[in-house]
């Protein structure tokens, strides 16, 4: 019998809970805007070269956990493990370029990959994030961490920290990998099978390996930030700057590569400082090649990628509340069922006048009407009978206090505001 459980890696979201995920998605969405970031929506498949050219076909996604197949017409396609893949290749093929610059793009999606379920890490899971293109200078840098210290600053999160990086760009990563396989070559019979294939096709992609075995060596590796070019270190001074400027504190981490071949430059985490939840919250940077890679004019880019369940988690960790589910404003109970009908009819009219508004669905007692009403929190409550529905009048009764008062029936909405 085939199972009738959600696959692994996968779950429900139910209310309450869903409560909360409207509340941070309202919160980014809103501040997003005030940033002059615009709403992007995406596939949720693309074609699998995208992200092998785009994410990079060194990467742990793109070779241990993308989801791929082939479709009826025999083309590989695979579920997005990540958007800023799929955000550039719409900007390239909706002829965004040609746009005043920056073009500045948020997006809210779900994403796949294929790893292990741990607390908070899931095979489906969501992220918010944000790309700005067509921005060269460091002050861009500094504005899109600086969307996110006001959305967590909104959302109450507090004891999270920035840590902040170079990678440097193409010019000086040549000879930065030089220097890397120098120090790491003494060691490739000690180090994973996979640190030892990336060492010559994309050395700096080991600084990412979590294998213990490995961490020794890639802690005592020389750091990109000691072999900067003239021009990535002025970057990375003019971001540190900005960011001064702007009032917000950050660290400088020197071991911070991100996860993804595109980066280029600035590259940035937030992490939570709380006992017990340590780690990152979100990370981003910049992907100056990346538009031009997958088909696009050479176009400056940077974006971020924020973890919903992360976020969350990181929230009730440290004690914000959600609020919850809005109770009714009014409960409509009716004393049977030919009044039933007139009670549902005035509470449809009144979810018309944007009232919120419950009625009885199931044939139930005056007395358990009035007994859902307060269990389901509403503020007031009418009863509906014959009288009622002749007069076109009822008593409105205070949930909370219990006093009563004659209202008319088609000017409820306006009594209850």
């Amino acid at each position: 019998m085939p199972s009738m459980k959600a696959p692994k890696g996968t779950r429900d979201i139910l209310p309450p809970e869903t409560s909360a995920w409207q509340r941070v998605e309202k919160a980014f969405s809103s501040v997003a805007a005030r940033f002059g970031y615009a709403e992007i929506r995406l596939p949720t498949f693309e074609h699998t070269e995208l992200f092998q050219r785009g994410v990079g076909d060194t990467t742990d996604i793109v070779q241990k956990e993308m989801y791929t197949f082939l479709d009826k017409g025999g083309r590989s396609l695979s579920l997005r493990p990540e958007g800023t893949a799929g955000v550039v290749r719409a900007y390239v093929e909706n002829g965004m370029p040609s746009l005043p610059t920056p073009v500045k793009l948020f997006y809210l999606i779900t994403a796949f990959r294929y790893e292990n379920v741990q607390k908070g890490r899931y095979r489906e899971f969501h992220q918010f994030g944000a790309e700005a293109f067509g921005a060269a200078g460091p002050a861009i840098d500094a504005e899109m961490i600086g969307l996110l210290s006001v959305f967590f600053e909104e959302m109450g999160l507090k004891r999270t920290g920035l840590r902040i990086n170079s990678i440097g760009c193409p010019v000086c990563r040549a000879s930065y990998n030089d220097l890397l396989r120098d120090s790491l070559r003494p060691h490739l019979a000690e180090i994973c099978g996979l640190c030892n294939d990336r060492f010559e096709r994309n050395p700096l992609r080991i600084l990412d390996c979590k294998e213990p075995k490995c961490r020794p060596f890639i802690e005592g590796a020389p750091a990109q930030l000691d072999h900067l070019c003239p021009d990535c270190a002025a970057h990375f001074e003019g971001m540190k700057g900005e960011l001064d400027r702007l009032g917000i504190a950050y660290a400088v981490d020197r071991g911070i590569v991100r996860g993804l071949d595109y980066y280029t430059r600035t590259v940035f985490e937030f992490v939570s400082e709380n006992v017990g939840t340590q780690g990152t919250i979100c990370g981003g940077g910049r992907y100056d090649g990346l538009v031009e890679a997958c088909g696009g004019p050479a176009t400056p880019g940077i974006g971020f990628a924020l973890g919903v369940e992360r976020l969350l988690m990181e929230l009730a960790a440290q004690g914000v509340v959600n609020p919850p589910l809005e109770p009714p404003t009014l409960f409509v109970a009716a004393v049977d069922d030919t009044s039933g009908q007139e009670a549902r009819r005035i509470c449809h009219q009144l979810r018309r006048a944007g009232v919120p508004a419950e009625a009885d669905w199931n044939g139930r007692s005056l007395k358990a009407q009035m007994k859902a009403a307060n269990r389901l929190g509403a503020r007031y409550a009418v009863v509906i009978g014959s009288d009622e529905t002749t007069t076109g009048r009822a008593k409105l009764k205070n949930m909370k206090d219990g006093t009563e008062r004659d209202v008319a029936l088609d000017r409820l909405a306006e009594e209850i505001r």
